[in-house]
């Protein structure tokens, strides 16, 4: 997977077009829109271009308008809204064909120390080496799309190893709770800003389809229509991404149409990396 992991960082070093302005581009793959973690994370690469180098993202927050189109660049354009003593604040629009497709506002902060205290790692989870790759589960799973599984056969820049395999094998009702292993395909450089934008990259990953296992439906079923809404993210203490991290997650509601999943992520000592937030639609077509 080295390869895989060079062409993502390589797709989020964006280019510089004129002030506050940035242009990236997506892998070209056989996908109907761009993957919504390289959305933000490519809209965070363009506010840390603007922000001091001893400032680090500590939350954003983002909304998805449209589908990205994967054919074609996506421009990133940078609103300085603050520059505090401490805090730095920035607001990121994405746009494709003239229209916005996302927006993200971050917030930077210099490092302070404070009272600390975090949750523990979660019990009982079983260590990743003995479970199957998610690309696995998909290729033996019922109902997933041919388009699916040539898509996650390919060379992918990071590993998943879901421990509850219920949701791939049945279309039971289960509870609205899982934990998935990730692991990034290939060395990750040493610099702080990066490996941030590699974990908001991350972060869209299985997060909506939790919302999913109370009604023993899934992301693939055909007669679910599934698109992320909004997201956000605190980055909690810095992490060199250097091995497995979980993902925990839970959804505690569905309602209108939508789908509300949250998620934590700990490195494999059990150290808390961060938090997420994420809605999204799952509407039943009539």
């Amino acid at each position: 997977m080295t390869a895989a992991i060079d062409e993502l960082l390589s797709i989020l070093d964006l280019e510089r077009l004129e002030h506050n302005l940035y242009r990236g581009r997506s892998p070209q793959v056989e996908w109907q829109r761009v993957f919504g973690g390289q959305t933000i994370a490519q809209a965070l690469v363009a506010a840390q271009r603007t922000v001091e180098p001893d400032r680090f993202v500590h939350s954003l927050h983002g909304y998805f308008m449209r589908p990205g189109d994967i054919r074609v660049p996506i421009v990133y354009e940078v609103d300085r809204i603050r520059d505090g003593g401490s805090f730095t604040t920035r607001r990121v629009l994405a746009i494709q064909h003239g229209q916005a497709i996302f927006s993200l506002e971050a917030s930077f902060q210099v490092d302070e120390k404070g009272l600390e205290h975090q949750f523990a790692l979660p019990d009982d989870v079983p260590p990743p080496e003995g479970l199957l790759t998610q690309r696995q589960l998909l290729e033996r799973a019922e109902r997933v799309p041919e388009a699916v599984r040539r898509f996650w056969a390919r060379e992918r820049p990071l590993e998943l190893r879901p421990v509850n395999l219920q949701h791939y094998e049945s279309r039971d009702k289960l509870p609205p709770r899982q934990n998935v292993w990730i692991r990034l395909g290939g060395p990750v450089p040493d610099d702080r800003a990066l490996q941030s934008v590699l974990l908001a990259y991350l972060s869209d990953m299985t997060l909506l389809d939790t919302s999913t296992f109370a009604h023993g439906r899934g992301l693939f079923d055909p007669d679910i229509q599934a698109a992320s809404l909004d997201h956000s993210m605190w980055f909690h203490r810095p992490h060199s991404l250097d091995g497995w991290l979980l993902y925990a997650q839970d959804s505690p509601s569905s309602s209108g149409s939508r789908g509300f999943s949250r998620g934590t992520l700990y490195a494999r000592d059990g150290t808390l990396i961060a938090s997420m937030a994420q809605e999204g639609l799952i509407r039943l077509k009539r």
